[in-house]
């Protein structure tokens, strides 16, 4: 558990140091987020070899106390984000397009590192609600960092954030007034299907589906993606998205009544099918380079609720393998693509796709790398997005009933194609550029490439990773 809060805490001492002092900012992220891999590789290894590692705060026992817990679910996060915040600083770091020294970035994004790591580590309802504050409240700073142009985008997705905090508020003061503990665990053994709790765990859920942007609630999600600065993007739609995915996953999971938890899992399944439907032809359909990847993270986590809604619907514990190995192979390409997207935004100077006719020869590793991840996010193999596919298609495909099921997923990945593919059509296209490029920064596309490259590498861990995280479930 010390590596785990080691993890936490340099994130956190990097990001309040500069605050302060503003020196060799990115430097010391990049320092600050090696040390944070490390520690969480460290605790990861730790849950696998010794299981799940608690820690009350203070001293304090029981309801009173501020529970963390590492397991093996909280601990691949922890190495996700600090991964994936390592990368993408380095990209911040070195390209001349990310705006990153010119604003607050980098104490801004190490404490968004910080928050995240807290939530997956918090096992409250109401540190959760703190750690989902703090996490919005830096989202948004850093959305605003792009300028006046994402002032309103940043003003729809703070309003949103505050009343989505209220629901979610509301719910928790619920239980808490019917029960009398917050921690998942205690509330774990009193809960009861009356209408109290069916009304809260309504409310929290509306709460998280909106702070995460899940369909059909996910009306900030593309300006805000789309307008914040590129490596502002990439840590979004990775990582901060994911962080209400966890806690409903955790609450109807462990916490919500078994029949109730059936009940509402039809409906997530629903909602993922309209997500990857809807999302998906309004990323295909989008004139601007940048809103392409915004509406694309919202059908993608389309899968993300199919996977939940199945689990709760079924109990086939085969789904939560499938669950988090989307997660963990669509937030590596998820940044890659946005990084990506970026830089062949700034080199063709303008936000309009059509522009980007006839681009391979002067944007070669930027297409290459938009191919790759996109190449993730369809399934192709033998990425990590196609193992977490496959899996989720097969454990449908388990009861011929469920045929509906796979015709959607099936669907979805042919809505992706598109999109990718019309990027793919338009830069390889014989027409003469109607426009000249500036001069690509060829090394940042390098290192925008990286994080879909390791989603690629994933698929040579999945199969110790599938039978761990089925023995997990």
């Amino acid at each position: 558990m010390n590596a785990a809060l080691l993890s936490l805490v340099l994130p956190l001492g990097c990001g309040l140091g500069l605050l302060l002092f503003r020196s060799r900012s990115g430097w010391w992220v990049v320092a600050s987020s090696v040390g944070s891999v490390l520690a969480a590789a460290l605790s990861l290894r730790g849950v696998v070899t010794q299981g799940n590692q608690q820690l009350a705060l203070g001293g304090w026992q029981g309801a009173l106390a501020v529970q963390l817990e590492q397991e093996p679910v909280s601990g691949m996060l922890m190495l996700l984000t600090a991964l994936i915040h390592l990368l993408v600083a380095l990209y911040a770091l070195r390209s001349r397009h990310s705006h990153a020294a010119d604003h607050d970035f980098w104490p801004l994004s190490s404490l968004l590192h910080a928050s995240l790591a807290a939530l997956w580590l918090s096992r409250d309802l109401f540190n959760w609600y703190i750690c989902l504050e703090l996490l919005g409240l830096v989202a948004v700073s850093l959305v605003m960092t792009s300028g006046a142009r994402a002032y309103a985008s940043a003003l729809q997705y703070l309003l949103l954030s505050i009343a989505a905090s209220g629901c979610y508020l509301l719910g928790v003061t619920l239980l808490y007034g019917r029960y009398g503990v917050l921690d998942l665990g205690l509330l774990a053994e009193v809960i009861e299907m009356d209408r109290a709790t069916h009304t809260a765990l309504v409310l929290i859920t509306l709460g998280l589906m909106v702070k995460g942007a899940l369909w059909p609630l996910h009306l900030w999600l593309p300006r805000a993606h789309a307008g914040a600065p590129t490596a502002v993007s990439a840590l979004l739609s990775g990582l901060v998205v994911k962080g209400p995915l966890f806690i409903l996953w955790l609450i109807w999971s462990r916490l919500a009544p078994a029949e109730l938890a059936a009940e509402v899992g039809i409906w997530f399944a629903c909602a993922g099918l309209g997500a990857l439907l809807i999302g998906g032809w309004s990323a295909f359909r989008t004139p601007y380079i940048k809103m392409l990847p915004a509406y694309s993270t919202v059908a993608q986590l389309g899968y993300a609720m199919l996977a939940l809604g199945l689990l709760l619907r079924w109990q086939q514990p085969s789904m939560t393998a499938a669950l988090w190995l989307f997660i963990l192979a669509h937030a590596l390409a998820k940044a890659s693509l946005f990084l990506l997207a970026g830089e062949m935004q700034e080199s063709i100077t303008t936000r309009r796709v059509a522009r980007l006719v006839a681009s391979a020869q002067s944007m070669p590793v930027a297409l290459f790398g938009f191919a790759l991840a996109g190449g993730s996010l369809i399934g192709l193999p033998p990425s990590g997005g196609f193992v977490a596919k496959w899996l989720m298609l097969r454990e449908i495909l388990r009861v011929p009933e469920h045929w509906p099921w796979a015709v959607g997923l099936l669907l979805g990945t042919l809505a992706t194609a598109a999109y990718i593919l019309r990027i793919a059509v338009l830069s390889v296209s014989t027409r003469r550029p109607p426009h000249e490029l500036s001069q690509p920064d060829t090394g940042a596309q390098w290192l925008a490439l990286l994080p879909a490259l390791c989603a690629w590498l994933l698929a040579l861990w999945t199969q110790p990773l599938m039978a761990w995280l089925e023995r997990v479930a």
